[in-house]
C-alpha cells in the first residue's frame, strides 16, 4: 500500500483501526455506541499492560491509602470512561442543536455567561476528565463556538481525521506550537479558549508545581495569558450521570487571580490554584480523570524518575 507524504506504514496501521471503529460505532444508536465502548474500555484494561502499569502507578501516589483491590476497580471504571468517550464521539456527525440536550444539560451555565459578557474573552480551565471531547463540542452546538488548544497528533492522517470530527459543531482548533499568539488574537476578539491542563510539560515549557502533594510539571499558560489580558478563569468539567446516562457540563465561578507585582511568582501561585482546582474535581470523580497518562513523569533536578 503507498503512502502518503509523511505516512508511514506505522500510521496506516494505526490509522486505519480507528478509523474503523469509530466509523463502525457511529453507525449504531447512540445507547448501543456507549455500551460497545465501555465494553471495549474495559478490554483495554486487561489487554494494554503499560497504561494498566502507569496507572496503577498514578493511583498509588494519590490515592495511598486504597487496597489494591479498589484501585483497580478505580482504574477499570477510568477504562470504562474512556471507551464512553469513545462511544461519544463516534456520534458527533449526527449531533444537532436539537439532539445534543438530550445528551448534555448545563450547571452553572450563567457563570460563563456573565464570564463572556465582559467582552475580555473567556479562559475555559479543564483537563481529560470524562468525556472531555464532548464538552467543547456540546458547548459548540449549544451556541457557544470556541477555540480548543491541541496537541497535534504524530499520525498525520489520523489527526485530520480526529479534527474533523472536532471541527463539526463550529469550534476552531489551535496548534499548541502556534498558541500564545493566536489565543491573545482570539481573546482580543472576545472568544473563548479551551485547555486542558493537566499534561505532563518539559522544564522549559513549564514549571514545577504542586499536584496531589508532588511536584508536576505544569505549563503556566493559563495563568500567563489571564494575568495579562484580564480574562476570567472559569473551570469547566462534563461530569457523567450514570443513572441518566447523559452529561453535565459545570462550570464555576471566574477564579479570582492572585497579583502580587511580581509576574513570574503570580505565574506560579495562579497554576499552583488551578491545579488544587483540578485537583478537587479529580477527587470528587476520580474514574472520570486520564490515569493512564505519566503526569508525573517531568521530574525535579535530582529527583529519581517515576515511572520505569
Amino acid at each position: 500500500m503507498a503512502t502518503r507524504p509523511g505516512m508511514t506504514v506505522r500510521h496506516w496501521f494505526e490509522y486505519v483501526p480507528a478509523w474503523f471503529v469509530v466509523k463502525t460505532l457511529g453507525h449504531l444508536p447512540r445507547s448501543w455506541a456507549l455500551a460497545v465502548g465501555e465494553g471495549m474500555g474495559l478490554l483495554a484494561y486487561y489487554l494494554r499492560g503499560r497504561w494498566r502499569k502507569v496507572g496503577h502507578r498514578n493511583l498509588t501516589l494519590v490515592f495511598p491509602t486504597l487496597t489494591p483491590r479498589e484501585r483497580r476497580s478505580l482504574l477499570k471504571r477510568s477504562f470504562r470512561n474512556l471507551g464512553r468517550l469513545l462511544g461519544e464521539f463516534s456520534q458527533f456527525p449526527r449531533l444537532t442543536h436539537e439532539t445534543i440536550r438530550a445528551l448534555v444539560a448545563y450547571e452553572g451555565l450563567e457563570h460563563y455567561e456573565r464570564a463572556r459578557a465582559q467582552g475580555r474573552g473567556v479562559l475555559i480551565l479543564t483537563a481529560h476528565f470524562g468525556a472531555w471531547e464532548l464538552s467543547a463540542f456540546a458547548h459548540a452546538l449549544y451556541g457557544y463556538p470556541m477555540a480548543v488548544l491541541v496537541r497535534p497528533l504524530d499520525n498525520p492522517r489520523l489527526d485530520r481525521f480526529i479534527e474533523t470530527y472536532r471541527t463539526l459543531s463550529g469550534n476552531r482548533l489551535i496548534p499548541k506550537r502556534e498558541a500564545a499568539r493566536h489565543i491573545l488574537r482570539a481573546l482580543r476578539k472576545g472568544e473563548t479558549i479551551g485547555i486542558l491542563m493537566d499534561t505532563n510539560t518539559q522544564p522549559h515549557e513549564g514549571l514545577f508545581c504542586d499536584f496531589f502533594g508532588q511536584p508536576a510539571c505544569t505549563s503556566p499558560l493559563i495563568a500567563r495569558l489571564a494575568l495579562r489580558t484580564g480574562a476570567p478563569v472559569i473551570p469547566g468539567f462534563l461530569i457523567w450521570d450514570e443513572r441518566r446516562r447523559m452529561h453535565i457540563l459545570h462550570f464555576d465561578p471566574p477564579v479570582p487571580l492572585i497579583r502580587t507585582g511580581d509576574r513570574e511568582r503570580d505565574a506560579q501561585l495562579n497554576t499552583e490554584h488551578f491545579n488544587r482546582i483540578l485537583e478537587s474535581f479529580i477527587r470528587r470523580y476520580p474514574d472520570h480523570w486520564l490515569w493512564i497518562h505519566k503526569r508525573w513523569h517531568t521530574r525535579p533536578p535530582g529527583e529519581p524518575p517515576f515511572y520505569d
